[in-house]
């Protein structure tokens, strides 16, 4: 799909999690292809810095900070971008916070909390108060934003991993769930790429050697790559496709 085309043109568009790194990218791609963008995150400067970025390629996109890990938060966000543009069309579920790396018996409750708090409830509450806006549109997208690691094991990546496994059956128990009223839900999941929660492993050289061996395209993924992925799964390309993880990782996931 060109990123040329303007196939999300009067779509409006919220990125959790927008305002740097893969969320960021995401957001360009969505905006390169007409939709409306709301980038959000804790941080409202970073969000705003953002937004400004993306009027370069027109549209209305406007800066929103939440903390998506707490309910509240999240209904609030819906609801403040539903009274700024009327609706809500595409919701990508990508706020997350990096995962600990460390043996499963060192893990703290408090490092449990707070990683399984923002990567899975807080997916699960956010995509629920778009759900619900979206349910009364009778259309809508929603994709949630895994990874190669949810559904294989992980050494010293237990709690993150749980959380991403978690996040794809929640992908798939809303598709089904709300595939009657038009809503479909999707999630895609990246392996490691040159920005984001991947940057504090790929500093150090035997992980990155590691990573390379592992991955048969033999080189981390480009934040460019993921803005195909993003585009068809918000778009009426995939109108019939919901309920299904793209695996967007070099080949990982097959190896």
């Amino acid at each position: 799909m060109s990123t040329t085309e303007r196939v999300l043109q009067g779509k409006v568009a919220v990125v959790t999690g927008g305002s740097r790194g893969l969320g960021k990218a995401m957001a360009e791609g969505l905006a390169q292809v007409g939709a409306d963008v709301v980038v959000t995150s804790r941080g409202l400067e970073a969000c705003q810095a953002v937004a400004e970025e993306l009027r370069r390629y027109g549209g209305r996109h406007q800066a929103f900070a939440a903390d998506i890990s707490r309910v509240a938060e999240a209904e609030r966000l819906m609801n403040e971008v539903r009274s700024a543009y009327g609706r809500v069309d595409i919701l990508v579920n990508n706020a997350g916070i990096s995962p600990i790396f460390k043996r499963a018996e060192t893990v703290t409750e408090d490092e449990w909390d707070a990683i399984i708090d923002t990567n899975l409830k807080g997916a699960f509450f956010c995509a629920v108060a778009a759900g619900r806006a979206m349910i009364e549109q009778k259309s809508g997208s929603i994709i949630n934003i895994s990874s190669a690691v949810g559904e294989e094991g992980a050494a010293r990546l237990s709690v993150y991993a749980v959380a991403k496994a978690g996040v794809v059956s929640l992908t798939k128990t809303l598709a089904v769930e709300w595939a009657q009223h038009n809503v479909r839900v999707n999630c895609i999941a990246p392996a490691y790429f040159d920005v984001g929660v991947s940057e504090p492993a790929l500093k150090a050289k035997w992980v990155y050697e590691e990573i390379i061996r592992r991955t048969p395209m033999k080189r981390v993924g480009q934040t460019s790559e993921l803005r195909g992925a993003v585009v068809f799964l918000a778009s009426d390309a995939s109108s019939y496709v919901t309920g299904h993880t793209l695996y967007v990782d070099g080949g990982w996931h097959a190896a």
